[in-house]
């Protein structure tokens, strides 16, 4: 089992759930976050006043997956969140332990 997270730009959330849902993967976690790399931040203008923004907003993508689909995630990721600009964002992948549906008690790959 693999655990993928990744980190994308808010606007391109649909289509990468989309892109996920259509090869098979049934659940995931979305959470919004703020972060950079190397796009460093940015400045803007607000009320006549120029500030810094140093943490852009992102979203974190989780999904726990059977390794056998690993590949395919990674791909549908890629393509759906690929604007072809600075910032696009990163996809992390580890190993899963163990998983515990909490419900039923059912355990391993049963639990995805």
């Amino acid at each position: 089992m693999k655990f993928v997270t990744a980190i994308i730009k808010p606007f391109k959330l649909d289509e990468v759930r989309e892109a996920l849902s259509a090869i098979g993967v049934t659940g995931l976690t979305v959470t919004e976050v703020k972060g950079f790399g190397r796009q460093k931040g940015h400045t803007e203008l607000y009320r006549g006043a120029e500030y810094v923004v140093d943490f852009l907003p992102k979203v974190k993508i989780e999904v726990a997956i059977k390794a056998e689909l690993l590949e395919r995630v990674i791909e549908a990721i890629e393509k759906a969140a690929n604007t072809g600009k600075i910032g696009d964002g990163k996809i992390f992948v580890s190993s899963l332990e163990q998983v515990v549906r909490i419900r039923t008690g059912e355990s391993g790959p049963d639990a995805l």
